[in-house]
């Protein structure tokens, strides 16, 4: 316990004091792959500039997915009837040590269904607690609902998983020709390993977070400011010498209601045709429901209005991530790309015990410059997956070894923080310390399971 704390402590101490705003960081690793790939894929500047300029773009689409995710998330978490239940739950836990490892539990849970929706709600849940729990440590809760997030591609929604269980013709074409037929998600989200994983997570996580709380004298608590800028559902005044039309349809719980008949009328043929839980389906749900709570067009409106001002990190930092993808993935004519550099030279000191390991760690470096896990996907597969048949491991472990890799590193990777951070009104140095034992802690759980286990 002495050295766990101690080490909490140091990572801490270094996040605050090394780790800039997590703009100036994508700046900065925007230049460090530039060097990189200039220097390594035989590539001229003038190719690199261009690969980043081509890539930079790329996300405009998921931009805006997460920039919806987020304002429709606090918007229906700003309804009245949302408030009240997130104030009961609050109210549970007496001290910091429950408080921390519920806000952990309930973030592990909800990620491990569905990544989006674990993301954003955790985070408003983390700060629900914050207000009602005194002297627990606010950046500990807020670090403790992103840790959750590192079990998202092993849940319900991982990319890779889904995509392999899916027939069609990309997905030979992906894999270099070896997986031919699609990979049940028994074999992969539900194989025994995997959810040996998700269990030691689940049980080991939640504990961890709670014991490394900081002394007394050392406890940030939540800022005084933030509570003072809290959104306020009210009630609009009804001006009754205005009798217009307009004034009639702007508080017209009839208009929110109809709508809301068409769009839970989409989700209800939507999911009897069979439709999953995607990025685009959560957000439908989002949306509707936060237009039935706030109950009139205008007050949905004004929470619209106020959760908006939250998204301006994600509409900054993502075209920059965009074009470090581009550059990672960017390759001289019959050369290899950074990011195929970087997999080949594990796949080079690995043997058929220790594939799977290696794999996850390749995967695990990779998303630190790549931080999307279908991008990941589409450049380490058509060489990781051969790699894996030449030495006879099963493709479905391999595919899981990249979908945890992916996952892990993102505990240091703002990237994935910032909605959470924007809800929180932090910054990534507040969080990335503490997370970095989210890290060592799942990084020692993965690889002993592959390594012991498959």
């Amino acid at each position: 316990m002495f050295l766990l704390r101690h080490l909490t402590s140091a990572c801490v101490f270094l996040a605050s004091k090394c780790l800039p705003d997590s703009f100036v960081l994508v700046a900065l690793l925007s230049f460090i792959v530039f060097v990189l790939v200039y220097g390594l894929t035989g590539q001229d500047a003038f190719s690199v500039i261009s690969s980043w300029g081509n890539g930079a773009w790329t996300l405009l689409g998921f931009s805006m997915q997460m920039a919806l995710i987020l304002v429709l998330g606090q918007a229906l978490a700003s309804a009245k009837l949302v408030q009240k239940l997130l104030k009961y739950l609050a109210s549970l836990p007496k001290g910091y040590y429950t408080a921390l490892w519920l806000v952990t539990f309930l973030s592990l849970i909800a990620n491990w269904i569905n990544w989006g929706f674990g993301l954003v709600i955790s985070a408003i849940f983390a700060k629900e607690i914050a207000k009602n729990v005194k002297g627990v440590d606010y950046r500990l809760l807020i670090a403790s609902a992103y840790s959750g997030f590192v079990i998202w591609h092993g849940g319900l929604s991982g990319s890779i998983p889904l995509s392999v269980a899916t027939q069609n013709e990309n997905l030979s074409k992906i894999s270099a020709g070896v997986i031919e037929k699609a990979i049940p998600i028994s074999q992969t989200i539900f194989s025994a390993y995997n959810l040996i994983i998700i269990g030691i997570i689940l049980v080991g996580l939640p504990f961890l977070m709670a014991i490394i709380h900081p002394k007394k004298e050392e406890i940030v608590e939540i800022d005084a400011k933030l509570l003072k800028d809290e959104y306020k559902e009210t009630e609009l005044i009804d001006h009754q010498q205005d009798k217009t039309i307009a004034h009639f349809l702007e508080n017209s719980a009839l208009l929110s209601y109809l709508l809301v008949f068409l769009g839970f009328g989409y989700l209800g043929i939507y999911f009897f045709k069979g439709g999953g839980l995607g990025l685009n389906i959560v957000n439908t749900i989002f949306l509707f429901l936060g237009i039935l709570l706030h109950k009139t067009p205008l007050a949905y409106v004004k929470a619209i209005n106020y959760s908006a001002r939250s998204v301006a990190g994600i509409l900054l930092q993502f075209p920059f991530y965009a074009g470090i993808m581009g550059m990672m993935a960017s390759h001289s004519v019959g050369g290899h790309s950074l990011a195929q550099m970087l997999s080949l030279a594990f796949t080079h000191i690995a043997n058929e015990k220790t594939f799977a390991l290696m794999t996850f760690l390749s995967a695990g470096i990779v998303n630190i410059f790549i931080p999307s896990g279908g991008g990941q996907w589409a450049i380490q597969a058509p060489i990781m997956l051969p790699a894996g048949q030449s030495l006879g491991v099963d493709p479905g472990v391999v595919s899981m070894a990249i979908a945890w890799g992916d996952a892990w590193t993102n505990m240091i990777q703002p990237f994935w923080a910032l909605p959470a951070l924007a809800i929180a009104g932090l910054g990534a140095k507040d969080i990335m310390g503490y997370c970095v034992l989210t890290l060592i802690f799942v990084g020692l759980v993965v690889c002993g399971v592959f390594y012991f286990l498959v």
